[in-house]
């Protein structure tokens, strides 16, 4: 008997999946970018970073779908997370690095797809935020914080503005 939940056990298929798609290209998605839980990351001869540390995405499992090729996939993810790609297939040479480790008890992400010659990078609580600070976003950010009387959130997607 298979008792692994099913992707419409976890996450209702009838919620839309974000996409995120970087051809030749980088793309930075940081801070409190969205709510959803689904993603579908396709990138070719490139780079993406995913921010998933936000409050603002739901509760429950985070899904992500991939589609790699020649490039590499940086995930921001809170220190306790628990980071699922049993289910990534490999072509050619590729890895997930996880430097820690090891995996939390707090929210599980779940990575499915294919990857060709690419890899996934995932950075956990400091590291995490020192890659947020070391972007042209940040610096956006923090001159838009300055000027509003804020505080910028690209660091730390859970501190309120």
């Amino acid at each position: 008997m298979n008792t692994t939940p099913t992707v419409s056990a976890t996450v209702p298929a009838a919620v839309p999946a974000t996409r995120v798609q970087a051809h030749y290209d980088s793309v930075k998605k940081l801070g409190q970018w969205t709510e959803s839980r689904r993603f579908e990351v396709r990138v070719r001869r490139g780079s993406a970073v995913l921010d998933l540390r936000s409050p603002h995405i739901e509760d429950g499992d985070i899904e992500i779908d991939v589609a790699l090729d020649h490039s590499m996939l940086k995930l921001l993810v809170p220190e306790d997370a628990d980071v699922d790609h049993w289910d990534l297939r490999y072509t050619g040479r590729g890895r997930v690095k996880d430097w820690t480790g090891h995996n939390g008890e707090g929210r599980r992400i779940r990575i499915t797809g294919e990857m060709r010659h690419a890899e996934i990078r995932v950075h956990r609580g400091g590291i995490a935020t020192l890659s947020a600070m070391f972007s042209r976003e940040y610096v956006k950010d923090v001159r838009r914080a300055h000027k509003d009387g804020t505080f910028p959130t690209v660091d730390d997607p859970t501190r309120v503005s």
